[in-house]
């Protein structure tokens, strides 16, 4: 195999402090939370990610229950929107996979010439 070929990839999740049982923020989470602010609806997100609405709503529950915040403001029949907590941790979520990524490429690189002849 050359080592060329391969490539990092980071599975990144953030969790409550204070217990390492709880829910987490992770990839599955994000995409449901950006699905949120573009279609303005918990349900189209998670339609749109092939989950049920039942499914998505009890993860984005148990993560808010898990973090002691509010990732969504539930306005009934006009939908769903991030709150400002929801769009901080998401924001944190997704610059702290960016630079995991960045650097996870890199350091490749540097351990892998140390295996070139």
């Amino acid at each position: 195999m050359h080592l060329a070929a391969i490539a990092p990839h980071i599975k990144l999740s953030l969790q409550a402090s204070d217990n390492a049982e709880s829910a987490v923020f992770g990839r599955g989470v994000a995409q449901l939370c950006r699905g949120v602010r573009e279609t303005g609806s918990l349900n189209k997100a998670a339609k749109n990610m092939g989950m049920a609405y039942s499914k998505a709503w009890r993860i984005v529950k148990n993560t808010e229950e898990a973090f002691g915040v509010l990732l969504l403001e539930r306005n009934g029949a006009h939908g769903s929107t991030l709150t400002a907590d929801g769009e901080r941790i998401l924001d944190l979520y997704d610059k702290l996979q960016r630079d995991a990524a960045r650097y996870a490429a890199q350091r490749l690189v540097e351990l892998s010439s140390e295996y070139e002849e």
